[in-house]
């Protein structure tokens, strides 16, 4: 068995139950793992302030969230951030779109063309034009079909790129920001590489860390092309999957 210092895993998927609750059973885990000298760290497409409650429940030592686009650790901050220009130029594009649901993170917080509820978002009616004095993390648009997609790769600049998430919705970033950079970061911050780390994932953006970690470990519900990439796969997120696997190789 490699000699593990880090645990990292994703959240909505993976960690998390699709209620967006952790049990009591992965928490202690957790925590065991803690007591063994054993980083845990978090890499998600959510936004810092959504994962705060997990923070304090699970206690995550570093965090790269908005997929790479922010990175934490020690305090210390890590930003990946869309230009201005390029971010103004993709907007412009996705604007020719029928009605299109527009959202984008920044520092400031998340604002869209439209009210969504699930995100609580700030209604913003000045695309393709950014709000001022903000720095953008990522572009998002509700939606995953040909013609949204077309648009969106004849919109994107050579700084960016796109990836979608949970099958319906299509996210643009910093080449700069990707989960496995955000996570080759953050370890570095600790003098680890990513062979003494176990990652757990479901989705697209955690495809190359599955590849990439010491272990990488696929919930059974994930993606089948994230489970053919991974070394293992642990049972669901609603049965703990993670947990339990590392309960079954640490324990």
């Amino acid at each position: 068995m490699k000699d593990i210092k880090a645990i990292i895993t994703d959240l909505d998927g993976t960690l998390l139950h699709s209620d967006k609750t952790v049990s009591d059973y992965t928490v202690g885990v957790l925590k065991k793992c803690r007591e063994k000298g054993i980083l845990i760290m978090a890499a998600t497409a959510r936004p810092a302030r959504t994962i705060e409650d997990y923070r304090k429940l699970i206690g995550f030592d570093a965090a790269v969230t908005l997929n790479g686009a922010v990175i934490e650790a020690s305090g210390n901050i890590i930003e990946n951030t869309i230009e201005r220009e390029d971010g103004e130029h993709i907007l412009s594009g996705l604007l020719k779109l029928w009605n299109p649901v527009i959202s984008i993170e920044t520092d400031k917080g998340i604002f869209s063309n439209v009210y969504i509820p699930e995100w609580d978002t700030a209604v913003y009616d000045g695309f393709p034009e950014l709000p001022e004095n903000t720095s953008l993390y990522k572009i998002l648009i509700n939606g995953n079909n040909k013609k949204l997609i077309k648009k969106t790769e004849r919109s994107l600049t050579d700084n960016t790129y796109y990836t979608i998430a949970q099958k319906r919705i299509v996210q643009i970033m910093s080449r700069n920001a990707t989960k496995w950079n955000g996570i080759k970061a953050m370890l570095g911050h600790y003098g680890l590489s990513p062979e003494e780390a176990v990652y757990f994932g479901d989705d697209n953006d955690d495809i190359e860390p599955v590849r990439n970690c010491g272990i990488g470990v696929a919930v059974s519900n994930a993606l089948e092309e994230v489970k053919n990439s991974a070394d293992a796969v642990a049972e669901s997120n609603n049965n703990d999957g993670a947990a339990k696997y590392l309960e079954s190789i640490l324990f």
